[in-house]
């Protein structure tokens, strides 16, 4: 199930792909999802694939598996995304303690660096209603916390007449729920409403991630992004203003065509300035059938590389100063299961991730503790209060 968020994406799947045939030479290989969508006849030509399924085909598996054998030549099932109506649930369940809902599927935004629209077609959702049993029936198996995905999911409730927030209002009343994340929202799309919902409730964790992709209007406006960098602060200052303990992510492209030596510095600027948590840098990467292609400015690899890479050294001191300024303070943190050999893991409801000594008891439990300090590998150690 593939990728192509990026060219990098595109690369990593193809050698997945042959990866899977040299291990499995006698195996039947499937391709599915946004690579498969965008680029079948790339994928098909990979010696060994069989089959290759669209975002939209790839539901109906075994419609095409036939006799499950080895086929001569690839067969490419990839229709056009765009008309596609029909919404498609999913959920996670795992040996997570946390389960990621999916709310909503596809994007109307057609941003000149994006081929999500291309590639996984219309805005459209699911009822509330039937959402909300898909919560239920997560916290049914012992989940304490779920995460609402999607690919735009501030956009829900376009195809059945709902709305995002009232969406976030009914899963929050739902009983046995513990916690509630926001996935990825769009800024344009973060109304105060919402946020002032989050601030109230004591099921909708204070945890934010709010693409920006660009901190100046010039590049903004290239990218055909929905706002600019006004609305995006005043959003920033209304959560600041409401929750000053909410976690603050945000997404930034470093090296979009058209991004001047000065813009970098003029976007740099401006994030410094912001009061958020935490960085999450892309470089930019070309994308073919995209409106970015057409901007002139092409910015040189290396110095994306480099632009990317002053992003991350912000993000890491924006972190520790989040961080730091929560140490001494007692958290609720929710323990997962992962394990790194005897260390585990959990987040506080404002997304502080602390490390501690693997204890199996703990793991999915949610346990009070206070902060004591800032560890070498950047994590929180917790002091347990119970």
């Amino acid at each position: 199930n593939t990728c192509s968020v990026t060219n990098q994406s595109d690369k990593t799947g193809r050698n997945i792909i042959r990866q899977a045939i040299r291990r499995n030479p006698d195996a039947m290989i499937i391709v599915v999802g946004c690579y498969a969508q965008l680029k079948p006849q790339e994928i098909g030509n990979i010696d060994g694939v069989d089959l290759i399924l669209g975002n939209n085909e790839k539901f109906h598996i075994p419609m095409y598996l036939g006799n499950l054998e080895k086929r001569e030549t690839t067969e490419i099932k990839v229709d056009k995304i765009r008309k596609v109506k029909s919404y498609h649930r999913a959920l996670s369940w795992g040996d997570r303690t946390r389960s990621f809902l999916k709310v909503q599927d596809g994007c109307d935004y057609f941003c000149s660096f994006c081929t999500i629209p291309l590639a996984r077609g219309r805005s459209r959702n699911d009822t509330i209603e039937t959402t909300v049993k898909e919560a239920q029936a997560s916290i049914a198996k012992g989940y304490k916390e779920l995460v609402l995905t999607g690919v735009n999911i501030g956009d829900f409730g376009k195809s059945t007449g709902e709305s995002f927030f009232e969406l976030l209002k009914s899963l929050a009343e739902i009983e046995g729920l513990k916690r509630l994340r926001i996935g990825s929202i769009e800024p344009n799309l973060l109304t105060n409403e919402i946020i002032e919902l989050v601030a109230d409730s004591e099921v909708v964790m204070p945890h934010f991630h709010i693409p920006l992709q660009a901190g100046t209007d010039e590049v903004l406006t290239l990218m055909r992004r929905k706002y600019d960098t006004a609305l995006f602060q005043q959003r920033i200052e209304k959560i600041r203003e409401t929750m000053p303990h909410a976690f603050i992510g945000v997404d930034i492209i470093a090296g979009t065509n058209g991004e001047t030596e000065d813009l970098f510095r003029k976007s740099y600027d401006f994030i410094k300035k912001l009061d958020i948590s935490q960085l999450h840098p892309f470089t930019y990467s070309e994308r073919n059938d995209t409106k970015a292609m057409q901007i002139p400015g092409k910015v040189p690899v290396e110095e994306r590389k480099i632009r990317t890479q002053q992003y991350v050294n912000l993000s890491e001191k924006k972190l520790h100063a989040f961080y730091e300024k929560h140490v001494g303070t007692i958290q609720n943190v929710l323990f997962e299961n992962q394990q790194d050999k005897d260390r585990m893991y959990g987040f506080s409801e404002n997304y502080i991730k602390v490390e501690t000594t693997y204890n199996a008891s703990l793991v999915n439990t949610i346990i009070p503790v206070r902060l004591l300090s800032i560890l070498e590998s950047g994590n929180v150690q917790p002091e347990l209060l119970t």
